[in-house]
C-alpha cells in the first residue's frame, strides 16, 4: 500500500518552514511502502488555514509529485499559516491515506509590514574601537488570553533574544552573514509560550559580528557595512478575541552595555561575569541607572532587502567530550576533543575568586607538544570568562564568536572541578540535512570520506568559507566553484548555496559584472581587492555552483535565478583583441592551479600548470555549460551563441596548447586532467594524453601533483581513460603530498596545503597553512561514483547508475544519497572463490520516480539490466583481470 510521506514546501525541511518568503511554494513528496506495479496517476492537494478551515482543494490527473506548482490561485500573505495535506490514486482504483499535514508560515512579505523603528545605542556613532555587546530591553503589558506570539527581529549585528529570562530560538550568530548593504535576513520565531497574561519584557543582546567587527584577511578592516550596531524588533501578539498588540522597537526601549566586553570573530569574546545585571530580561527587574534611552536612527535605506532569505540557519548541532589532558613540557594544560570542529567550548563547575580569570586559547593542532597557534596569524582565538565568585560554580559559554579547533589551552582553571568533565566543544555550522554516506574496506578512506564532511560542516558556516580559524573565514568564490559538485552529495544545501548566490549577484553588480573574489565582500575598503580583477574559477562560481545544484535536484528555478549573473560574467571576461579571440587575454594575471605542491610556500599560484592554460580550461567548461543553461531555459539565442562560442573556444585551445598527437603544453597532471575532463581534445588526442597522465603519475611515484583546480578531475581523468587502477593507486597512495598522507598524520579534517603539516610534525612555514579546508575534499564525489559506483545520470536522479569500478584490493563498498525522489543506495562485497575468481553481491535500492541502470562484471565482461523503484539484488563471478599493484615507473639508468 503506497502511502504518501514527507510533504514539503519547495526545499525547506522542517522546522525551517516559519517566517519564510515564499508566496506560492511548489510542493513536492514522496511515497513509503510502494509495491513495484504502482503508479500515481493523479493527485489531490487540500490546503487549511490557522484555524483548519478548509481554504481550497485541488485534483489533477499528474504523474508529478515533486515540486508541483502552488495548487491554488491565491497566493500567500505575509504573515499567513497553512497546512497541506496530500492524496494521491493509481490507475487500478486504489487511492492512498491521505499524508499528514505539512505546516508552513509566511513571514513579513512587504516592507510596509515592518512597523518597528531602528535603534542603536547612543554611544554607538562615537566608537571606534571594538565594543561590548548591547543590552536592549523593553517592558509591556499584555491584556488578555494570548492565541499566539510572532517575534520578527534582526540586526544590524548579531543578536540573541530573551523573553521573561527565556532564550528566544535556537539559532547561533542570527541573523547571518550576507552583503548588508544589499540583504538583510530577519529571523521569525514562535513566543506564544513565553508570554504571561501580565507584566512581560523583552530584552535583545546585540554584538558587532561580521556587520562592523574586524573581518578580512592581512588584518582585514572594521566597519565595512556600517559604522556600529543596530536593532529592529516587532513583537506581535494575537489574543484569542482576535485583537492584536504590536510592541515594536522605539524610542522607549532603553539600552546598557553588557557583559560580553569583547565579540569578535577572529579574537574571541571576553565575558565579564561582575558585570552581569541580573534578570535584566524579565520584569523583575527594577530599572537601573545603567539603563539608557535609545538612540532612533534613521529608516533602513530602500536599497536593502528585508528579507527572511532561504538558508537554514545556523545552529548547534553537536557537542563533543574531550578525549584527553595533555600537560606541555612548560606546564600547561591542553584538551584533545580529537576532531578538528568549529564551534566553542562550554565550560561548566568554574569555581574560583570573584574577578579571576580563566583564558580559551585555541588550535588546530600541536607543534613540538605545545599549542600551534602560528597558522592563526592576526587572529588571537582567545576566549576569557572572569568569575563572579558563586560558591557553587558558574558556568559559560560564547554566545557571539566561533574558533576552528582540536585543541583549547586552558588558563587559570582553579577549584577541584575534574577539568574534562567540566569542558565540551559545541559544534556549530548551518544546520543543513546530512543526504550522504559512504564506507569501503579500506579504513584510511573511510577516514577520509569523515575528514570530507567535518571540513564541509566547520567551512559551511552560514556562507561557505574557505577556512574557519584563522584571520579570514571568508567566502572565497574559487573554493565554492570546485567543490559544490561534492557539497551536494553530501549534504543537502541547496537553500544555503542558494541564498549565498543571491549575494554573489550582488557584490557582482556592486563592482560592474566582475564577482567578487569573496562573498559577502570583506575586501571592500581595500583598494587592491576592490578593484574588478577578473579571475578565472573564482568567479566562475556564477556558472558551475548554480550548474551544480541544478544537477543535484532537477530544479531549473535556481538556473532563473542566477541566469543575468552568469550572462553577466561571461559579458565582462576579457577576450584577447587579436589572435584567439575567444580565450582569455593573456595580460590578466590567474591564479590558475593554486597550491600546486610544487609552488613555492609563499607563491602558491606558482605551479607547473601555465595558469593562463587553466583559465582557458575553465573558461570553455562554462561555455559548455552555459551553452546548455540557454537550451534548458529555452533561450534559443543565447544557446546558438554560447555553441558558437564553445565550438571557436575549443579550436583556438588546441591551437594554442595541444598537439595533433595529444601532448599538451606544460605537460603536467592538471593540464591533462583538465583536458580530458572538459572534452577539450579529439578522440586520439584523448587516448594519448590519457597514456601520458599515466606516465607523469608513474614518474611521481602516484604522488599528486596538482593544486585546487586539477584535484577534483585527476582521479576521473584516469578512470575516463582506461586507467582505473592507476587511480586507485594514486588514491591510496600515502607519502606526501597525497589525500591519504593527511590521514596518516592524524588529521581529522581536510587541510589546505598537502603538507600543511611535515612528516617531521612541525607546521608548514607557509603563511596559508590551515588544517580546515574542503576544496581538496572534492575526491569524496569519486569515492561515491567509482568505488560505491552510486552515479546521477539526468539531473535531480530521474536517472541514476550504479556501477562500481572494481579494482584495487577492495573488497567492499557502499554509498547512500538521499535525492529528491528519495533515498538511493548501493552495496557491494566480493567474495574470493578460488581459481582466480571473485563472487560480487551487489545490493541497490531505487526510490520510487527513478530509474536505476546496474552494470557488475561477469566472466565474460559485464552484465546491464535497468530497474525500477524497490530493493534489487545481483549476483556474479567475476575475474579481477587487472594489474595490482601498479608499478611506478623505473628510474633511469
Amino acid at each position: 500500500m503506497a502511502l504518501v510521506t514527507n510533504v514539503q514546501f519547495e526545499h525547506y525541511h522542517p522546522p525551517n518552514t516559519l517566517g519564510v518568503q515564499e508566496r506560492e511554494p511548489r510542493i513536492s513528496w514522496r511515497f513509503k511502502n510502494v509495491l513495484r506495479h504502482f503508479r500515481q496517476e493523479g493527485y489531490e492537494i487540500q490546503i487549511f488555514d490557522s484555524e483548519h478551515t478548509l481554504l481550497s482543494t485541488v485534483k489533477r490527473t499528474s504523474q508529478q509529485f515533486y515540486l508541483v506548482p502552488w495548487p491554488s490561485d491565491q497566493p500567500l500573505n505575509s504573515r499567513q499559516k497553512v497546512y497541506l495535506r496530500v492524496r494521491v490514486w493509481d490507475g487500478e482504483g486504489y487511492i492512498s491515506p491521505w499524508s499528514e499535514e505539512a505546516c508552513l508560515e509566511t513571514g513579513l512579505l512587504e516592507r510596509s509590514d515592518w512597523q518597528c523603528e531602528r535603534i542603536a545605542a547612543p554611544w554607538g556613532p562615537q566608537t571606534t574601537e571594538p565594543t561590548p555587546e548591547d543590552l536592549y530591553r523593553k517592558e509591556f503589558s499584555l491584556a488578555g488570553t494570548v492565541r499566539q506570539g510572532r517575534l520578527y527581529v534582526t540586526s544590524q549585528g548579531v543578536y540573541e533574544a530573551e523573553i521573561n529570562g527565556r532564550r528566544v530560538g535556537d539559532y547561533f550568530m542570527a541573523p547571518g552573514w550576507t552583503t548588508y548593504d544589499g540583504r538583510l535576513q530577519y529571523q521569525t520565531y514562535d513566543v506564544t509560550s513565553m508570554l504571561s497574561v501580565d507584566i512581560n519584557c523583552i530584552g535583545v543582546r546585540v554584538a558587532e559580528g561580521w556587520f562592523c567587527g574586524r573581518i578580512g584577511f592581512e588584518g582585514g578592516h572594521r566597519n565595512i557595512w556600517g559604522p556600529h550596531t543596530s536593532l529592529m524588533a516587532q513583537l506581535e501578539v494575537t489574543y484569542t478575541d482576535g485583537r492584536v498588540d504590536t510592541i515594536s522597537s522605539d524610542r522607549s526601549w532603553v539600552v546598557t552595555t553588557g557583559p560580553i566586553r569583547l565579540a569578535e570573530i577572529y579574537d574571541g569574546e571576553k565575558y565579564d561575569a561582575t558585570r552581569e545585571i541580573p534578570c535584566w530580561s524579565s520584569s523583575t527587574n527594577a530599572l537601573h541607572p545603567v539603563w539608557k534611552p535609545v538612540l532612533l536612527m534613521d529608516p533602513l535605506s530602500d536599497s536593502v532587502r528585508l528579507t527572511a532569505g532561504i538558508s537554514e540557519p545556523v545552529r548547534r548541532t553537536e557537542v563533543v567530550p574531550p578525549i584527553q589532558k595533555i600537560v606541555t613540557l612548560s606546564g600547561k594544560i591542553i584538551l584533545d576533543f580529537g576532531q578538528n570542529l568549529v564551534g566553542y567550548l562550554r565550560l561548566k563547575n568554574i569555581k574560583g575568586p570573584r574577578g579571576h580569570t580563566i583564558r580559551l586559547s585555541h588550535a588546530e593542532v600541536l607543534e613540538h607538544q605545545e599549542l600551534g597557534t602560528r597558522p592563526l596569524r592576526i587572529c588571537q582565538a582567545i576566549d576569557e570568562y572572569t568569575l563572579k565568585g558563586e560558591a557553587h560554580g558558574e558556568y559559560y559559554e560564547p554566545r557571539f564568536t566561533f574558533h576552528g579547533f582540536r585543541y583549547v589551552q586552558i588558563d587559570g582553571w582553579e577549584g577541584d572541578a575534574d577539568l574534562e568533565m567540566s569542558a565540551e566543544a559545541v559544534v556549530c555550522h548551518t544546520d543543513m540535512k546530512q543526504v550522504g554516506t559512504f564506507s569501503c574496506s579500506d579504513s584510511l578512506l573511510n577516514q577520509l570520506y569523515k575528514n570530507v564532511c567535518w571540513g564541509m560542516r566547520g567551512n559551511f558556516l552560514s556562507v561557505p568559507t574557505d577556512c574557519p580559524q584563522r584571520d579570514e573565514r571568508l567566502g572565497w568564490s574559487g573554493d565554492l566553484a570546485l567543490f559544490a559538485p561534492t557539497a551536494t552529495l553530501i549534504y543537502d544545501c541547496f537553500n544555503m548555496l542558494g541564498n549565498w548566490l543571491v549575494d554573489v549577484e550582488h557584490d557582482q553588480n556592486v563592482l560592474g559584472g566582475v564577482p567578487a573574489m569573496v562573498t559577502p565582500n570583506a575586501t571592500l575598503p581595500d583598494p587592491i581587492w576592490c578593484r574588478r580583477i577578473p579571475c578565472a574559477i573564482w568567479h566562475d562560481v556564477t556558472i558551475l555552483a548554480p550548474w551544480a545544484l541544478y544537477q543535484e535536484t532537477g530544479d531549473r528555478n535556481i538556473l532563473v535565478q542566477q541566469y543575468a549573473s552568469m550572462i553577466t560574467w561571461l559579458k565582462w571576461l576579457p577576450r584577447n583583441q587579436t589572435g584567439s579571440i575567444h580565450l582569455w587575454d593573456t595580460t590578466i594575471f590567474q591564479l590558475g592551479d593554486w597550491l600546486d605542491p610544487a609552488a613555492p610556500p609563499d607563491a602558491p599560484w606558482k605551479g607547473a600548470t601555465d595558469a593562463k592554460l587553466v583559465a582557458n580550461a575553465f573558461l570553455i567548461h562554462s561555455l559548455d555549460y552555459m551553452s546548455r543553461i540557454a537550451g534548458i531555459l529555452g533561450k534559443g539565442a543565447d544557446r546558438e551563441r554560447f555553441t558558437a562560442e564553445l565550438k571557436e573556444a575549443r579550436k583556438e585551445f588546441q591551437d594554442e596548447y595541444v598537439t595533433p598527437n595529444g601532448r599538451i603544453t606544460s605537460d603536467s597532471q592538471a593540464a591533462y586532467a583538465l583536458a580530458i575532463c572538459f572534452g577539450l581534445l579529439t578522440a586520439s588526442q584523448r587516448v594519448r594524453a590519457g597514456n601520458r597522465l599515466v606516465e607523469l603519475v608513474r614518474k611521481n611515484e602516484f604522488k599528486i601533483g596538482t593544486g585546487f583546480a586539477g584535484t577534483p578531475y585527476l582521479c576521473e581523468a584516469l578512470t575516463l581513460t582506461g586507467h582505473i587502477q592507476v587511480a586507485y593507486t594514486m588514491l591510496l597512495e600515502t607519502k606526501c603530498p597525497s589525500w591519504l598522507y593527511p590521514v596518516t598524520m592524524g588529521a581529522t579534517t581536510v587541510w589546505e596545503r598537502w603538507d600543511s603539516m611535515l612528516p617531521d610534525g612541525s607546521i608548514n612555514p607557509g603563511e596559508m597553512t590551515s588544517f580546515n579546508h574542503y576544496a581538496f575534499g572534492a575526491i569524496a564525489k569519486f569515492l561515491f561514483e567509482r568505488i560505491a559506483g552510486l552515479q546521477r545520470l539526468e539531473p535531480g536522479w530521474k536517472r541514476f547508475r550504479v556501477a562500481p569500478s572494481i579494482g584495487a584490493e577492495f573488497t567492499n563498498a557502499s554509498a547512500s544519497h538521499v535525492t529528491p525522489y528519495g533515498q538511493a543506495s548501493c552495496s557491494w562485497e566480493t567474495i574470493h572463490v578460488g581459481k582466480g575468481l571473485d563472487r560480487i553481491h551487489l545490493s541497490v535500492i531505487v526510490p520510487y520516480g527513478s530509474t536505476c541502470e546496474v552494470v557488475y562484471p561477469t566472466e565474460s565482461g559485464e552484465e546491464t539490466e535497468t530497474v525500477g523503484h524497490g530493493e534489487w539484488s545481483f549476483e556474479a563471478i567475476f575475474k579481477r583481470d587487472y594489474e595490482w599493484p601498479v608499478q611506478p615507473l623505473p628510474p633511469k639508468s
